[in-house]
Protein backbone atom coordinates (compact mmCIF):
# COMPACT_ATOMS: atom_id res chain seq x y z
CA UNK A 1 0.00 0.00 0.00
CA UNK A 2 1.22 3.69 -0.75
CA UNK A 3 -0.37 6.07 1.07
CA UNK A 4 -0.87 9.98 0.08
CA UNK A 5 -0.90 12.83 2.81
CA UNK A 6 -2.83 16.31 2.00
CA UNK A 7 -4.71 18.61 3.48
CA UNK A 8 -1.40 20.78 5.20
CA UNK A 9 -1.38 24.81 5.44
CA UNK A 10 -1.16 27.90 7.28
CA UNK A 11 -3.37 28.82 10.01
CA UNK A 12 -4.51 31.26 12.79
CA UNK A 13 -3.66 29.72 16.31
CA UNK A 14 -7.82 29.04 17.16
CA UNK A 15 -8.59 27.65 13.93
CA UNK A 16 -8.92 24.31 12.17
CA UNK A 17 -7.94 22.27 10.13
CA UNK A 18 -8.68 18.81 8.24
CA UNK A 19 -5.68 16.33 7.13
CA UNK A 20 -6.11 13.46 4.67
CA UNK A 21 -4.16 10.24 3.88
CA UNK A 22 -5.47 8.18 0.66
CA UNK A 23 -4.48 5.05 0.55
CA UNK A 24 -3.49 3.02 -2.78
CA UNK A 25 -5.17 -0.45 -1.70
CA UNK A 26 -8.67 -1.43 -1.43
CA UNK A 27 -7.88 -3.32 1.73
CA UNK A 28 -6.77 -0.81 3.43
CA UNK A 29 -9.63 -1.56 5.70
CA UNK A 30 -7.38 -4.58 7.48
CA UNK A 31 -4.72 -1.66 8.32
CA UNK A 32 -4.33 0.07 11.46
CA UNK A 33 -3.13 3.55 10.85
CA UNK A 34 -2.08 6.57 12.41
CA UNK A 35 -0.44 9.45 12.45
CA UNK A 36 2.39 11.10 13.50
CA UNK A 37 4.42 14.28 13.35
CA UNK A 38 7.72 16.26 13.05
CA UNK A 39 8.76 19.89 14.28
CA UNK A 40 12.08 20.96 13.43
CA UNK A 41 14.93 19.53 15.85
CA UNK A 42 12.57 17.23 17.74
CA UNK A 43 11.93 13.34 16.60
CA UNK A 44 9.04 12.07 15.39
CA UNK A 45 5.83 12.04 17.85
CA UNK A 46 2.92 10.20 17.82
CA UNK A 47 -0.52 12.18 17.43
CA UNK A 48 -3.41 9.63 17.09
CA UNK A 49 -4.04 6.16 15.99
CA UNK A 50 -6.90 4.23 14.75
CA UNK A 51 -7.94 0.07 14.60
CA UNK A 52 -8.34 -1.27 11.53
CA UNK A 53 -12.12 -1.30 9.98
CA UNK A 54 -13.56 1.36 12.44
CA UNK A 55 -11.84 0.38 15.39
CA UNK A 56 -10.38 1.44 18.57
CA UNK A 57 -8.91 4.82 19.07
CA UNK A 58 -5.88 6.36 20.96
CA UNK A 59 -4.72 10.24 21.01
CA UNK A 60 -1.68 11.71 22.46
CA UNK A 61 -2.50 13.69 25.72
CA UNK A 62 -0.83 16.62 23.95
CA UNK A 63 -4.23 17.03 21.41
CA UNK A 64 -6.63 14.70 23.34
CA UNK A 65 -9.98 16.78 22.96
CA UNK A 66 -9.05 18.72 19.86
CA UNK A 67 -8.19 16.34 17.18
CA UNK A 68 -10.53 13.52 16.08
CA UNK A 69 -8.24 10.56 13.84
CA UNK A 70 -11.48 8.76 11.55
CA UNK A 71 -11.59 6.24 8.42
CA UNK A 72 -13.71 6.19 5.23
CA UNK A 73 -12.47 2.43 4.47
CA UNK A 74 -14.68 3.23 0.93
CA UNK A 75 -13.02 5.86 0.22
CA UNK A 76 -9.75 4.38 1.28
CA UNK A 77 -8.74 7.66 3.24
CA UNK A 78 -7.99 8.11 6.65
CA UNK A 79 -8.69 11.88 8.17
CA UNK A 80 -7.13 13.95 11.15
CA UNK A 81 -9.30 17.14 11.78
CA UNK A 82 -7.75 19.55 14.37
CA UNK A 83 -9.47 22.30 15.87
CA UNK A 84 -8.57 24.64 18.56
CA UNK A 85 -5.11 24.68 16.75
CA UNK A 86 -1.83 26.18 18.86
CA UNK A 87 1.41 27.28 17.55
CA UNK A 88 3.01 23.98 19.18
CA UNK A 89 1.18 22.08 16.84
CA UNK A 90 3.46 23.52 13.95
CA UNK A 91 5.10 20.28 12.60
CA UNK A 92 5.20 18.02 9.17
CA UNK A 93 2.32 15.78 9.97
CA UNK A 94 2.74 12.31 8.43
CA UNK A 95 0.14 9.28 8.25
CA UNK A 96 1.55 5.79 8.85
CA UNK A 97 -0.41 2.26 8.93
CA UNK A 98 0.46 -1.44 9.43
CA UNK A 99 -1.07 -4.45 8.81
CA UNK A 100 -2.64 -4.85 12.15
CA UNK A 101 -2.99 -2.89 15.49
CA UNK A 102 0.00 -3.15 18.01
CA UNK A 103 0.14 -2.28 21.44
CA UNK A 104 3.11 -0.11 20.60
CA UNK A 105 0.92 1.92 18.43
CA UNK A 106 2.44 5.16 19.44
CA UNK A 107 6.00 3.85 18.42
CA UNK A 108 6.81 5.21 14.78
CA UNK A 109 9.31 2.13 14.30
CA UNK A 110 5.94 0.07 14.48
CA UNK A 111 4.54 1.10 10.76
CA UNK A 112 6.30 0.03 7.52
CA UNK A 113 4.33 2.33 5.61
CA UNK A 114 4.20 5.87 5.44
CA UNK A 115 2.94 9.13 3.64
CA UNK A 116 5.13 11.96 2.11
CA UNK A 117 4.29 14.20 5.04
CA UNK A 118 2.10 17.59 4.79
CA UNK A 119 3.03 20.64 6.55
CA UNK A 120 0.71 22.53 9.54
CA UNK A 121 1.91 25.62 10.49
CA UNK A 122 -0.10 27.68 13.26
CA UNK A 123 0.63 31.10 13.55
CA UNK A 124 0.32 33.05 17.09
Amino acid sequence: VQLQASGGGLVQAGGSLRLSCAASERTFSIYAVAWFRQAPGKEREFVAAKRESNGATRYSDSVKGRFTISRDNAKNTVYLDMSSLKPEDTALYYCAARSYWTVNYYSPAEYHVWGQGTLVTVSS
